[in-house]
């Protein structure tokens, strides 16, 4: 379970996130989320060729901005994303928050054939691999198997605290384990003269549904974040502290 629009309306005292005040970008469709627009006066970090950020930087979007849940409905709610990415959500409800993640990272490593990469624990810290050469077909397999008994508990163990967030990367990822928890991940860094960032997020939620680029509740027409100043992030469907970014 996830905490409703209500429950963070009943929470003054959380600090919204805006990006500095720019136009509304144009309604376009980009082929890939680093076709995005930066904000004036920012540009992207720099990827290393081949690298997981460079990869996520790469992933492409879809035309249809709507977000579908794994059996083909619509997501009740239509205002939280910004873009949507072309990856399939699969046909069960397996395919989540912190699930999305560990596809994403499944993907680039299966792609370059790094299979000894590919590696998710449980919550027992039993290790769930795959094996090498693996087909598509068995890597599907696998991931059902890693969403069926991985989550946001097992994930936010796997992963290492970041301890400066100023020092946050795509790839990065803010997580709350538990029940109710929730994941999403950066897939895109800009940084301007001054060295100031702004981050990307990318999410899936329940029930499983496309993994999509949230948009930012301080500035609608955005899908950039400044790092927060005060002790929280807020997204538009979960609210994290500062303290639960994780890197791999």
């Amino acid at each position: 379970m996830k905490p409703t629009l209500l429950m963070f309306i009943l929470l003054p005292h959380l600090v919204s996130c805006q990006t500095p005040s720019q136009e509304a970008l144009p309604e376009e469709n980009w082929q890939q989320i680093g076709q995005i627009p930066a904000p004036p006066g920012y540009q992207r970090m720099h990827q290393i060729d081949g690298s997981f950020g460079e990869w996520l930087r790469k992933l492409p979007l879809k035309d249809d901005k709507r977000v579908y849940l794994f059996d083909g409905r619509l997501k009740r709610n239509q205002s939280a994303q910004f873009a949507v990415i072309d990856i399939s959500v699969g046909k069960k409800d397996l395919q989540q928050c912190a699930d999305a993640i560990m596809r994403l990272r499944a993907e680039y490593f299966y792609n370059r054939k790094e299979y000894d990469s590919i590696d998710f624990w449980d919550n027992d810290k039993k290790h769930y691999r795959l094996s090498a050469n693996a087909g598509r077909q068995e890597f599907n397999g696998y991931l059902e198997r890693v969403f069926s008994y991985c989550g946001t508990i097992s994930l936010e163990n796997q992963l290492k605290p970041l301890k400066n967030i100023d020092d946050l990367e795509p790839g990065d990822v803010f997580i709350k384990g538990g029940s109710p928890g929730h994941a999403v991940i950066i897939v895109d860094v800009a940084i301007n003269g001054e060295g100031k960032k702004l981050f990307m997020l990318a999410q899936s939620y329940m029930p499983a549904q496309d993994i999509h680029i949230l948009v930012n509740p301080g500035d609608p027409n955005s899908p950039w974040y400044e790092i927060p100043i005060g002790i929280t992030l807020r997204t538009p469907e979960w609210v994290f502290e500062k303290k639960q970014l994780r890197t791999w």
